[in-house]
């Protein structure tokens, strides 16, 4: 199984949450936005400021997500993706999922078996109206 994945899932499998994507480990490959690594380090950059991680606290979940990414294909943030990301979806979605579901569409295109990966509702639904197979949102798999 080919994956694309959002930060929400990510950071599930990295901090070890309740609720991780149970299909993680059938996936044999993962896909996501260059994104991904700014949401996720900025998520651990606030949970250092809002539970007072310690410094190695941090720097071991920084280190966690780093490994992972490398694992990675990793759509580049160019103009192709922005600009489709700046056009109309077939649900309501924000800025980042946008962004998250254009490079979606784009990977799609060079693998159409692609899934779609997040633990958030309203981008499951917006990837699924899309055409994508949902995983990791409840009804929507």
């Amino acid at each position: 199984m080919i994956l694309y994945v959002d930060s929400s899932v990510l950071l599930r499998v990295v901090l070890h949450e309740r609720g991780r994507l149970r299909e993680w480990a059938r996936s044999r490959r993962w896909i996501s936005s260059q994104l991904v690594r700014t949401e996720c380090l900025r998520t651990i950059d606030r949970a250092r400021l809002r539970f007072g991680l310690t410094d190695d606290q941090v720097a071991i979940r920084r280190g966690a997500i780093l490994e992972y990414l490398r694992a990675f294909d990793l759509i580049a943030l160019d103009s192709g993706v922005l600009e489709r990301a700046a056009d109309p979806f077939p649900t309501s979605i924000g800025t980042l999922d946008a962004v998250h579901l254009a490079s979606a569409m784009l990977a799609r295109a060079i693998e159409p078996a692609l899934a779609f990966a997040t633990h958030d509702r309203e981008l499951g639904l917006a990837a699924r109206a899309a055409g994508f197979r949902v995983f990791g949102v409840a009804g929507l798999g």
